[in-house]
């Protein structure tokens, strides 16, 4: 209906405002809750990064001090060697050659002491005595290994039990002047090394510090544990190499234990590396904190905000039908349910300057109650108030287009305003509802209409009013041709056709 269609046209504008705040509160808290999980993020790497160079820091400095103590070793061991080729070695006496060869030997308590075996593996000279027990180690590997390659240098060997204690075995190739096998020279750097090393650092219980040969034997680790030690990371499946290069970082579940770390390597610079780990729930406890912290406080807000949008679209509804039903009450008629002549005159003013720049025709119906004025007196005021809700309803039910106008032009006078309608549709539709009337009269309300129809196309110059003049005089032309009849009037001439 008419009605309805002004009802929704009017309060159309509240609610798109009320849901374009709703939209707009929710846009802005996505904004912002973006912006806090990109800070978050930021926040996240720069932890990350911090513990990264804290570790990266951590591996290198534990990596330069076992490659330093490596370092001096091996001079001693090459001291040894090359003393081992003086012709005079073996004439002189036992203290003498003691001094000759471990003069330059570097001692510590964490160091054990040099030992030179022949070519078939057999102890012959011991730093820490003169007369060395009788010992063979000629299928251990520190020693075959140089037995069947000569270019190996220093080798290290695996964790073991050397000279009743636990300890990484470093030895090197006696060869003479011709290249020929001699024996081997080796000494040992016991696993308390290690441990004092570890103590001296500032850790958490569940950081670790793995020290690890070139082919990933596992010579060391913090916290110590004697099914780890000598384990070759190789053999793991679920492990790959790629996953922590030299110099590189990795985040996850390690080779050796469940816990997610962050691990990085320092550089291949000496014979062993060094992999720092830390958990990441360590790495990432403070920014977890600060996350929640901040998390909360602006979910508070969005919470806030979206509260807050919603009760002020709550309140921009409510005044939109306040303002709906303040405006129905001032353009509508109170008895009847049309449009009363103050909205009919601006709707009317609106569709004339419409159908002048559109160049269409606009058609009017001026509507009468017949012999209403005798009705009234006959059968009162009350009855006389249900004619004209009869006679609204049947202009209601055949006007239905959003664009028409049906109103109460005043007393039991009606308009009915057709944009867009010839005068060949507007007799119909004023048929219609004269047909209605009648067929509603006939029920027992003893009352019929008489309808003035105009129609024109305006052009510059002309007014409304021009319409509603000749809608008015067809109006009078069918009361005078007897009521209960549409009368059409013929423009520009106003003629009058029945």
């Amino acid at each position: 209906m008419l009605s309805a269609w002004r009802d929704a046209t009017a309060r159309r504008p509240w609610r798109i405002s009320a849901k374009l705040l709703i939209i707009s509160s929710v846009v802005t808290v996505i904004g912002f809750s973006a912006i806090c999980v990109n800070v978050m993020l930021d926040m996240r790497r720069g932890e990350e990064a911090l513990a990264r160079q804290t570790l990266k820091n951590l591996a290198t400095s534990i990596d330069a001090d076992i490659s330093r103590n490596i370092d001096i070793y091996d001079l001693s061991l090459k001291a040894v060697a090359s003393n081992m080729l003086l012709p005079e070695i073996n004439t002189v006496s036992k203290p003498i050659r003691q001094l000759i060869l471990f003069d330059h030997a570097t001692t510590a308590k964490h160091f054990g002491a040099i030992q030179v075996f022949d070519a078939d593996g057999n102890l012959t000279i011991d730093a820490s005595t003169l007369d060395p027990v009788p010992d063979n180690r000629g299928t251990e590997d520190y020693f075959s290994v140089h037995r069947d390659n000569p270019n190996v240098g220093l080798f290290i060997s695996r964790p073991m039990l050397f000279r009743s204690a636990y300890s990484i075995v470093l030895s090197r190739r006696l060869s003479d002047t011709d290249g020929g096998f001699m024996g081997v020279v080796a000494g040992s750097i016991r696993f308390t090394y290690f441990h004092e090393l570890f103590e001296r650092l500032s850790l958490d219980p569940e950081d670790t510090i793995t020290v690890l040969k070139r082919d990933r034997t596992i010579m060391m680790r913090r916290p110590f544990d004697l099914d780890i030690i000598g384990r070759n990371l190789n053999d793991s499946q679920r492990w790959k190499a790629d996953n922590l290069r030299v110099g590189g970082s990795f985040a996850g579940q390690g080779p050796v234990d469940p816990t997610a770390r962050l691990y990085v390597r320092s550089s291949d610079t000496g014979p062993l590396f060094v992999v720092a780990g830390k958990p990441l729930s360590a790495v990432f406890a403070l920014w977890q904190k600060e996350a929640l912290r901040i998390g909360g406080v602006v979910l508070v807000l969005a919470l806030f905000v979206l509260g807050s949008a919603i009760v002020l679209a709550r309140e921009i509804g409510r005044r939109a039908d306040a303002e709906s039903k303040l405006e129905e009450m001032a353009t509508t008629d109170a008895l009847t349910g049309l449009r009363n002549r103050r909205k009919f005159d601006h709707v009317i003013d609106i569709e004339w300057r419409r159908a002048m720049r559109q160049k269409t025709q606009v058609a009017l119906l001026m509507i009468d109650a017949d012999h209403f004025k005798g009705y009234n007196d006959t059968f009162g005021h009350q009855a006389g108030d249900q004619v004209l809700v009869g006679i609204a309803i049947c202009i209601s039910d055949s006007v239905r287009r959003p664009g028409d106008c049906a109103a109460r032009y005043g007393g039991e006078e009606f308009a009915v305003l057709l944009p867009n309608t010839s005068a060949t549709d507007a007799f119909k539709v004023a048929e219609t509802i004269r047909a209605k009337v009648l067929g509603w009269s006939d029920g027992g309300a003893g009352s019929t209409v008489s309808c003035g129809i105009a129609s024109l196309a305006p052009t510059s110059g002309m007014d409304s009013a021009i319409l509603v003049a000749a809608a008015d005089k067809a109006l009078y032309a069918a009361k005078a041709g007897g009521r209960n009849q549409s009368v059409v009037a013929s423009l520009p001439k106003l003629s009058l056709v029945a």
